[in-house]
């Protein structure tokens, strides 16, 4: 299995996605600040991973608070990584789970040391809990997948992007590994290439079948009856459905919904955040406009030439055939069923 992250002697090691697919190299996160220069920087990223990173980070900056000032400064750490990035909800879901887990540990009067040795098991717990959602996703969705299917995918939804196996790759992997035929159409997904550079790495990696397209081919193959699936993975899910991915998603949505073509999501139930009632609300991520007009170091547009550059988009819920969890498959209406996976959770999820 592909190592995204792992906590290793009071240090949290990922793998470094931006020397993908060249080189398979790690880096050692030794203090808070470093995890958070690496989920900026883009050394990790998809939803569960930044939750499960910040997680870890968290608990690598409580372990280096003077002692007598765990209560005072452990907020101000949490703080931090809450700006790192906007949209993946995941990332504020694993905050709250160490802040819950704090107060719960200090309200109890709990010495610090003990404190700190629960916020390292929390994390970890958070990451072990993450590659077991994984599987029972794959496990689900590969019942929507026939044998002979060719599957179109976008971005990075696989091991790299989660704890291990993967969101939408791990429908993919466990539909390969029951020994279905299947082909999965790559995505580039610029202008990071996260499918070129990712997915099509852990294709490559794991013998699954895989071809690379281009962002613009997908209509045509669409069109052509090439393609008999989409699946993606998500960094947001309102309470009504609406979904936030990768930039592009929206449109492939629109596009496998006018070819008749099933769209499906899938993600881990940490990903839906029932405080945003729909897609309008959710905040879309601007990221740096050299992305777009630069292409690993040489530029590409003239010099002068603006660039927008949104991380991701929203797909309404009427485009999305269905929502795939490790708790099963959701099919339309979405918001009621939404609801019921949380209806004996506490009341502010």
């Amino acid at each position: 299995m592909i190592k995204t992250i792992s906590w290793e002697g009071n240090a949290v090691v990922m793998i470094d996605q931006r020397a993908l697919p060249h080189e398979e190299r790690y880096l050692t996160c030794r203090t808070y600040g470093d995890v958070i220069d690496a989920i900026k920087g883009m050394a990790i990223r998809g939803a569960p991973a930044v939750g499960i990173a910040a997680a870890m980070g968290i608990a690598l900056g409580a372990l280096a608070i003077p002692e007598g000032r765990l209560r005072g400064e452990f907020p101000r750490i949490c703080e931090a990584f809450a700006r790192t990035r906007p949209t993946a909800v995941n990332l504020f879901w694993a905050i709250e789970r160490m802040m819950d887990r704090f107060e719960k540990e200090t309200s109890a009067h709990a010495e610090e040391e003990h404190v700190r040795k629960a916020l390292v098991d929390e994390a970890c717990r958070i990451h072990a809990e993450d590659i077991e959602a994984n599987r029972r996703i794959g496990t689900h969705g590969r019942d929507l997948i026939r044998d002979g299917d060719t599957i179109l995918t976008h971005c990075n939804a696989g091991a790299l992007a989660t704890g291990g196996y993967g969101t939408a790759l791990g429908v993919i992997r466990a539909t390969h590994e029951e020994g279905k035929r299947i082909h999965v159409l790559v995505d580039e997904t610029r202008p990071l290439l996260q499918g070129a550079r990712l997915t099509a790495w852990e294709m490559c990696r794991d013998g699954i079948p895989a071809t690379l397209i281009t962002d613009s081919m997908a209509g045509s193959l669409m069109h052509r009856e090439k393609i008999n699936c989409v699946i993606v993975g998500a960094d947001r899910i309102a309470a009504n459905g609406d979904t936030a991915n990768k930039i592009g998603t929206y449109a492939l949505a629109v596009l496998a919904k006018e070819n008749r073509i099933p769209f499906y999501v899938a993600a881990p139930r940490s990903t839906i955040d029932l405080r945003t009632r729909t897609g309008k609300e959710i905040v879309i991520e601007q990221r740096n406009s050299a992305e777009v007009l630069a292409f690993h170091g040489a530029r590409i547009a003239p010099e002068g030439c603006p660039a927008l550059n949104p991380a991701f988009d929203v797909t309404p819920h009427r485009y999305i055939t269905a929502i795939i969890t490790e708790q099963g498959i959701m099919r339309k209406p979405f918001g009621r069923k939404i609801r019921n996976l949380f209806s004996s959770d506490t009341p502010n999820r």
